[in-house]
């Protein structure tokens, strides 16, 4: 295998090259010749044994290996960082690479916004948003800080709640005055029902309980109608059409509430919370762009 240990710059490069996804890009990043970030690949290739990368005519992408030494390279050179903070006149200044993953029409709304003023403030952090439907595992060292629904009950990571989240029952006033509008959760089987397919909830299973009740003695209410999506935006969009009853996170339809152009059903059945949570390992803590980062969210998202 080596004959040698890997030094940051070498790390720097392969996580480079990751990101850019080309030889060619990876040269335009690191300012040299195409050519020249050929040969450094291969000589690092030569000297571990094995190929890191897979290069075709139009793409490249990282082998097995590669992968496996871009995980590590991207975890010692952030904890690289850290030490340096730590340890030198900058402490406490955040600087520095940070990855964030949130959901699509919670980041689009919220945490784009906040990383916009954040790097504002602090303008030495390089912020990576990446938006997908599903979160990733917690353990997924992709990321640096993840912002997520609900408390996560493994407790190799930490979680810092930023905001309260409810969820609400909604629809179209011209939905209801053609319908009509449900007195109970079990009327809600009557009714055109807008699924989002999100994550690993139950799909078209809604749990409601008495504003009186406990959580565990929600209601647990199998609802059906004509339209699915795995995008909140759509399924919002078709309850301002008329076409159902949507159950909706509070910070996406509250400004159509405000307008009347949705309309809050049941209002006195609540649903489980679902309140939002910034996660990260633990050996982040002592991190100042993710201490930094993370306390921004929560004193903006808190307001």
């Amino acid at each position: 295998m080596m004959s040698g240990g890997f030094q940051p710059a070498e790390l720097g490069f392969i996580v480079a090259l990751a990101s850019a996804g080309s030889l060619s890009g990876a040269a335009r990043e690191l300012g040299i010749t195409t050519s020249a970030v050929s040969k450094r690949l291969a000589l690092i290739e030569a000297r571990v044994g094995v190929p890191l990368v897979n290069r075709t005519t139009r793409r490249m992408s990282m082998t097995p290996e590669g992968e496996v030494l871009l995980e590590h390279a991207r975890r010692i050179l952030g904890e690289i960082a850290d030490l340096d903070q730590l340890l030198t006149s900058s402490k406490g200044v955040p600087k520095g690479q940070l990855r964030v993953n949130a959901t699509l029409g919670f980041g689009r709304l919220h945490v784009a916004p906040a990383i916009s003023q954040y790097v504002l403030r602090y303008p030495e952090v390089d912020v990576q948003l990446q938006l997908s439907v599903d979160p990733p595992a917690l353990t997924d060292d992709q990321f640096d800080v993840c912002i997520r629904f609900g408390a996560p009950s493994d407790t190799r990571v930490i979680a810092r709640r930023l905001a309260s989240n409810r969820r609400l029952l909604c629809a179209s006033p011209k939905y209801l005055a053609q319908h009509g509008e449900p007195k109970t959760p079990g009327d809600l089987r009557k009714h055109n029902c807008i699924s989002i397919r999100q994550g690993d909830e139950a799909y078209g299973l809604w749990r409601l309980y008495a504003g009186r009740e406990a959580e565990r003695d929600a209601q647990a209410v199998k609802v059906r109608g004509n339209l699915t999506t795995n995008d909140g935006e759509i399924a919002v969009n078709w309850a301002l059409d008329g076409h159902g009853i949507l159950l909706r996170a509070g910070w996406d339809i509250e400004r159509y509430l405000d307008s009347g152009r949705l309309v809050e059903v049941l209002p006195g059945y609540k649903t489980p919370d679902a309140d939002i949570y910034a996660v990260y390992a633990p050996r982040h803590q002592l991190s100042a762009r993710i201490r930094t980062f993370v306390d921004f969210l929560e004193q903006r998202f808190g307001r």
